[in-house]
């Protein structure tokens, strides 16, 4: 089974071979690590995933929620790998050990958790959550407020949240109605109701820290004036120990198309005038920290749409060789022909193809930014470390849409190669189609993505990031051209990153006329531009990597002994198969990309002028 999580020789390559994981344990930070200690961790993960994770997925999903007098119970298959994943100190995994963490670099937490919570997101997602609203308060709390949750919510005993939605201001969060009154002990009463809150109830833990945005009384209206608390489902006393239920009650759980056994939650703050909470930063400040956990959000929503192509991916690479179906083309005309596996058809290769490039794409992508977390952190100046945060931020609006797109997409092409089966609940690609659809959809919806890049980080430092992200692909073209085979697809890929800046100065400047509406209306198929030329990238700086490799495996051998060998080197056949991805995407798929470049620099205005009434209902 664990080929349908991730392969372990693919997420090797891209640490070790593409990023060059090792250079890591040459700066002090982690200088007592090395490579067999992060094989080991890596090991483990999966080996958790795999034989405690994977198989409850299934069982989660059909089981699903309990909803009762307020409460929530979860899956009771969730009960020992939750035990597991807190004993494992899995939640942490980057963090500094003082504080409860492991401090281990961001490219092995990314690989780590590209098998536990890629093997069930519903599950995964009690950790996730809790990581992110533990280091808001890591970054933002008070010396009281770390020493009262850090510890308990690194280790998983207490779980957290990220409240933001409410039923009139989903996507606007300034529109929120949530109060916040001072009290004369410093704490704060609040009131109000919440919507779609992911692990809002359940009793997996002892105690949930919520994160809750709310407006003080007399402050300005829209975000300005939002500031952010943390509201406690059990109030923690001084010294730590439990105090009174706080009134916070869940009043319903959402009926969802898939995470079937992620409690999605409607909570209601202050019901019987009861809610207490303590604010979390400055007052009036608190997008600016819930900013710090969306972001982090975002980049591991993005990573969980790489995680959903990679499981139906296998899946489906399985399932189309053991499916025995139909006649070779070849063997058409041939009555007495026997059937052949469906991987022999050019169309289920077309379509594994593609899950193929999109996939290894997204892996190095991803990967590639956790790397830059762990640049930032060992940057020496604030300039370095700033100007990292910035190409980070460029990149995240992509890393969120694309991904979330492509993994959707992903699980379609995988159900269509599956064929009547993969329609049917007794595959497992119905379900991941199902858990996957939402990525596109929360912590911003994907078009919301668009015009954060648009309207906000196109025109960071007067642009110079994104020259300067232009220029980290031309790097990789340029090494490509010098060598044997890859030199074609670098003036192709080339060609498509002068056609980008082309097309953003376009963009960039139909923003600021009168015409913004229609550069907006054109923002997210210009995100989708922009990653197919992310994935061209990634994908031809693999083939550079594995191209000398397969050269030095293969030397003088041509036809029909080049094939044999792949075919018994399964390191052959990896770095043909790196090679393959990059030419199918870079000549296939960017001619498209090309097209979708024109039609953006054409500026259909349809869209920002057809009359409300026209659109009919």
């Amino acid at each position: 089974m664990a080929q349908q999580i991730a392969d372990r020789r693919a997420v090797d390559f891209v640490m070790s071979e593409q990023l060059g994981l090792e250079e890591i344990t040459k700066h002090e930070r982690y200088k007592d690590m090395n490579r067999k200690m992060f094989d080991m961790i890596i090991t483990e993960a999966r080996n958790f995933a795999i034989k405690e994770i994977l198989p409850v997925n299934e069982e989660g999903d059909k089981v699903g929620l309990k909803f009762e007098n307020n409460q929530v119970t979860i899956p009771e298959c969730f009960r020992r790998p939750y035990k597991l994943l807190c004993e494992g100190e899995w939640i942490a995994m980057t963090e500094d050990p003082e504080i409860g963490g492991q401090g281990l670099p961001h490219l092995i937490a990314q690989a780590s958790a590209e098998y536990i919570v890629g093997a069930d997101f519903s599950f995964g997602a009690f950790g996730f959550a809790t990581h992110g609203a533990a280091k808001m308060i890591e970054v933002f709390g008070t010396d009281k407020q770390k020493e009262l949750y850090l510890g308990k919510m690194y280790s998983g005993e207490w779980g957290g949240t990220m409240v933001l939605t409410e039923p009139e201001a989903g996507s606007d969060v300034g529109a929120l109605t949530t109060t916040a009154v001072k009290n004369d002990d410093g704490t704060y009463t609040i009131s109000g109701n919440k919507i779609f809150i992911t692990c809002g109830e359940h009793d997996l833990t002892d105690n949930i820290i919520h994160p809750v945005l709310a407006r003080i009384e007399g402050a300005p209206s829209g975000t300005k004036g939002i500031s952010l608390f943390i509201v406690p489902k059990v109030w923690v006393n001084d010294d730590g120990s439990f105090g009174e239920l706080n009134d916070v009650v869940c009043t319903g759980i959402e009926e969802k198309l898939g995470l079937h056994a992620s409690p999605t939650c409607q909570l209601a703050f202050g019901g019987k005038g009861g809610c207490r909470g303590v604010l979390l930063g400055e007052e009036n400040k608190g997008m600016r920290v819930m900013f710090h956990m969306m972001n982090e959000a975002r980049l591991g929503v993005g990573a969980i749409g790489l995680f959903n192509a990679s499981c139906a991916y296998l899946y489906a690479v399985n399932y189309a060789k053991d499916r025995i179906q139909g006649r070779d083309l070849a063997d058409m005309m041939d009555k007495d022909a026997q059937p052949v596996s469906i991987m022999r058809h050019p169309d289920v290769r077309r379509m594994l193809m593609w899950m193929k490039s999109h996939t290894e794409g997204m892996r190095s992508f991803v990967y590639y930014v956790a790397s830059l977390f762990d640049k930032m952190d060992l940057a020496e100046t604030e300039e370095e470390k700033t100007a990292i945060d910035d190409f980070i931020g460029l990149l995240t609006p992509i890393i969120k849409s694309y991904c979330t797109d492509r993994g959707f997409e992903a699980t379609v092409q995988a159900m269509q190669v599956y064929g009547g089966y993969g329609y049917t609940a007794d595959y497992p690609v119905e379900r991941l189609m199902r858990d996957s659809k939402i990525n596109s959809i929360y912590e911003g919806t994907n078009g919301i993505q668009a015009m954060d890049l648009l309207g906000r980080k196109m025109g960071m430092k007067k642009g110079a990031v994104f020259m300067e992200f232009l220029g980290e692909i031309q790097k990789v073209t340029a090494q490509a051209k010098e060598i044997k085979g890859l030199e074609g697809l670098a003036e192709l890929l080339d060609a498509a990153v002068n056609r980008l800046g082309g097309v953003a100065m376009h963009l960039g400047k139909t923003a600021m006329s009168l015409d913004f509406k229609v550069a907006f209306s054109h923002a997210l198929p210009f995100l989708d531009v922009m990653g197919d030329v992310i994935m061209g990238w990634m994908l031809l700086w693999r083939a550079n990597v594995a191209a000398p490799k397969l050269a030095e495996l293969l030397g003088d051998l041509e036809g029909e002994a080049r094939l044999e060998k792949i075919n018994k080197n399964k390191n052959a056949a990896f770095y043909e198969g790196q090679v393959k991805s990059a030419e199918y995407f870079i000549q296939a798929i960017l001619p498209v990309t090309l097209g979708k470049m024109a039609s953006i620099e054409a500026g259909s205005k349809a869209i920002a002028e057809i009359p409300e009434v026209s659109f009919g209902g």
